[in-house]
């Protein structure tokens, strides 16, 4: 697997088929996007991110170059910390550790190219497989914010995960 920038017009339609209901796109975007996922309305996000958190979003590609994997990456290097967003992979690839490998990749480029000694990211707590997967790449869980955001009839709560450079 390889991180590389975000191409919407040869990745979007990967990104908009792995969101395949609305429980998926609430626990990947928080509401911050309407479902369906429209090119048009995340491009707009990305850019907005871009400009008030310097958010830089990526593919994650299989050796043929295949998008498995998103997520964007913003990196204050003078607090020397980044954080993940917006972490997905294709959900037929899922149970083969490629998530492990994205969030290695990118932290490594925050450790690395960024000068970050620390990267953090949200979950909702009720996501217990992205729980799982952030631990297994070295995310310690850190700060809990209950019922941070309503989907239908649910409370949600909000998980800070932090990974520290060794």
């Amino acid at each position: 697997m390889k991180l590389r920038p975000f191409d919407p017009a040869r990745d979007f339609d990967a990104l908009k088929g792995w969101v395949t209901d609305e429980r998926t796109h609430a626990l990947w975007c928080a509401g911050r996007l309407k479902y369906p996922l429209e090119k048009d309305d995340l491009l707009t996000l990305l850019k907005d991110h871009a400009k008030s958190y310097g958010d830089i979003p990526f593919t994650a590609a299989d050796s043929g170059d295949r998008p498995v994997g998103f997520l964007c990456l913003a990196a204050d290097e003078a607090a020397g910390s980044a954080m993940l967003r917006f972490i997905i992979i294709d959900a037929s690839q899922r149970g083969r550790g490629l998530g492990r490998e994205l969030l290695s990749l990118a932290a490594e480029y925050a450790f690395c190219e960024k000068g970050c000694s620390e990267v953090s990211l949200m979950v909702f707590a009720q996501n217990a497989a992205a729980r799982r997967c952030y631990l297994s790449a070295g995310f310690a869980e850190d700060t809990l914010t209950e019922k941070a955001f309503r989907f239908g009839n649910e409370e949600w709560d909000r998980l800070r995960m932090v990974k520290r450079r060794a």
